[in-house]
């Protein structure tokens, strides 16, 4: 039976981190970029039968949708915390009677 040894950590993790980020400049908003990608799932879906392949693209095509109202909400400016976390932070404001 081999004595469990410790080894030297790994350098790979660091070599990762000190990596930039590639930055690309976008022509369109993320909005516009959202709408088209939608749109063509939802082109390409029209294209075939009825089947599981249409419903993935359909499904694609919504979950573009509901990330571009999901991007309206976060970028509005009168966003506001839900209702139940008001209350919550609320709760732990008040002095205890």
């Amino acid at each position: 039976m081999r004595t469990p040894v410790a080894l030297p950590p790994s350098s790979h993790g660091m070599e990762q981190r000190l990596q930039k980020r590639r930055h690309i400049k976008h022509e369109k908003t993320f909005q516009e970029r959202l709408a088209e990608e939608a749109q063509r799932f939802k082109e390409a879906a029209d294209r075939l039968p009825h089947g599981m392949a249409r419903e993935l693209l359909l499904r694609r095509a919504r979950q573009a949708e509901t990330a571009s109202h999901i991007n309206d909400w976060l970028t509005s400016p009168g966003l506001q915390p839900p209702k139940a976390l008001e209350q919550l932070a609320g709760n732990e404001n008040k002095p205890s009677q």
